[in-house]
């Protein structure tokens, strides 16, 4: 091209012969007159078409890519992978036309994605209390002295574009039904519809266009709070760019300047705050104030949140033998009545609750980790097991959960199991907590501990008097001093004549 620049220099602007410039280029006079002939300003050569092996499988191929471009990264076929298809149904081409064929492809396509389709998006307007978008992503923060990898819900309202952001350690139904719960009681109430990508926990299918089946629970809470959900397309996170840029910005304003926390709890307390100082510090952008100010007027289109979605997860277990159910590779004690039966567990973020028989049994902290390395836990609750050991008191002195008592039962359980008929003595005393306070009954052996009588009838008298031996008579208003009538006599001389008294005894 440059040699091409200054051929028609030399002809038309220092008028230099043809001659001349031959000698000075090496180029035949021929070639020099076609390039002035035709006007050209750029070297342009023809290429001649030369047909392929792959022409015949290109249609075929092109239909493979496209498929293959709508699969996840880590389901895609390899080029490698295609070229084995297509010798399979007859080409015996090389591998490497058929990677420079893809190469060729893909480029297209991404020149296609910068000018339409992707590429090209249509400013969206929503009116006050119309909608919120709502999404997850994954954000780092040290709680309890460890650095965690927390999942952070993201709930952005599309008009006035107040965000709540909450971190839990699973994106489980429990933990979205939640993170809902607690930004609807943020924001002031709930929008009219919520805009969701295809999550598991929402999506059970994804059909064609905008069909979906939608989860079950997930339909249950959003017919409780009386808003529309709605679904993007598949990989078109653009439908709800609101959230997607608040992810973004969050983590570069919020998690990065993140100070320690002593829980999650606590970490959840200081976003909700940050989250509320931000909404006053950022401009809406495209209506007067700030995110604050537009909220403020928003509050009056959003529907009260009114009583909270009991979000639970329920999930049927069955009682083990040794009075546990399992869950997340955890255990947990349930009352010993209901050993070797069916129970219905319902899972909240923080706690699991077990019920039968429509009543709730018992309830237990939930333990969520995250690290395979970790060994599983079980949790005893003691009170749990009263009924096997009445029966079965020898199983006292080294039950596991019964490792977990109280200090002044533990005690009471050295001193008593050293002497014979102490493993009985000591469940009667533990037994005592299914008729009385726990805390009277704990009250009293302690007393009977420092008393130094650690028997079952001192500790039940004790137990009676604290239960029933409390007087009622109205205090006496005495003087501040008081002075007798008639001092006593230390005289012990009195009793002498006790002495000389006939003494009668029946007959």
């Amino acid at each position: 091209m440059e040699l091409l620049s200054v051929i028609r220099r030399w002809h038309y602007r220092d008028r230099l012969p043809i001659r001349e410039i031959e000698r000075r280029t090496g180029l035949s006079r021929n070639t020099i007159r076609k390039y002035l002939r035709s006007d050209a300003v750029e070297v342009r050569f023809k290429v001649p078409e030369r047909p392929s092996r792959l022409d015949p499988f290109a249609d075929k191929l092109s239909e493979w890519l496209r498929v293959e471009a709508g699969k996840g990264r880590k389901g895609r076929r390899t080029v490698r992978r295609i070229h084995a298809d297509l010798v399979a149904l007859g080409y015996g081409g090389s591998y490497g036309r058929v990677a420079a064929f893809v190469r060729r492809w893909q480029a297209r396509r991404e020149v296609a994605q910068r000018t339409t389709g992707r590429g090209v998006f249509v400013p969206l307007a929503f009116q006050p209390g119309e909608a919120f978008q709502f999404d997850w992503s994954e954000d780092w923060a040290t709680v309890g002295g460890k650095r965690l990898k927390l999942q952070a819900a993201h709930t952005k309202l599309s008009h006035s574009r107040a965000f709540v952001i909450r971190a839990y350690k699973l994106q489980t139904h429990e933990m979205l039904f939640d993170a809902l719960a607690e930004a609807f009681r943020v924001l002031g109430g709930v929008p009219r519809r919520g805009i969701f990508d295809n999550m598991r926990t929402a999506v059970d299918r994804v059909g064609t266009g905008k069909v979906r089946q939608v989860n079950a629970r997930f339909q249950a809470m959003a017919s409780h709070y009386l808003f529309e959900p709605t679904f993007c397309s598949p990989a078109s996170g653009w439908e709800k760019g609101q959230v997607e840029k608040n992810v973004q910005d969050a983590r570069r304003q919020i998690w990065q300047v993140m100070p320690p926390f002593a829980d999650l709890p606590a970490l959840n307390a200081w976003l909700e705050a940050r989250c509320i100082e931000r909404w006053g510090e950022l401009s809406h952008g495209v209506l007067p104030g700030s995110v604050a100010e537009v909220h403020a007027r928003e509050r009056a289109s959003l529907m009260p949140m009114g009583r909270a979605f009991d979000g639970f997860v329920e999930h049927a277990k069955r009682v083990s033998p040794t009075c546990l159910v399992h869950f997340e590779s955890n255990r947990y004690s349930v009352p010993a009545s209901f050993a070797n039966r069916p129970v219905s567990l319902r899972v909240y973020p923080d706690c699991l609750v077990v019920v039968a028989e429509g009543q709730v049994v018992c309830e237990h902290a939930r333990i969520v980790e995250r690290s395979h390395d970790v060994p599983s836990r079980t949790v005893y609750d003691w009170r749990h097991y009263l009924a096997v050991i009445q029966r079965k008191p020898g199983a006292l002195r080294n039950g596991a959960p019964f490792a977990e008592l109280p200090e002044a039962f533990r005690k009471l359980q050295a001193q008593l199991l050293r002497r014979p008929g102490g493993e009985r003595e000591m469940v009667d005393i533990l037994a005592l907590v299914l008729q009385h306070d726990e805390g009277a009954v704990l009250c009293a052996v302690e007393l009977a501990l420092e008393d130094g009588v650690a028997t079952k009838t001192h500790i039940l008298n004790i137990l009676h008097r604290l239960t029933d031996g409390t007087s009622t008579a109205a205090a006496i208003d005495a003087p501040q001093a008081l002075a007798l009538n008639q001092e006593p006599r230390a005289d012990t001389g009195r009793y002498d004549a006790l002495r000389t008294r006939e003494v009668r005894h029946a007959s």
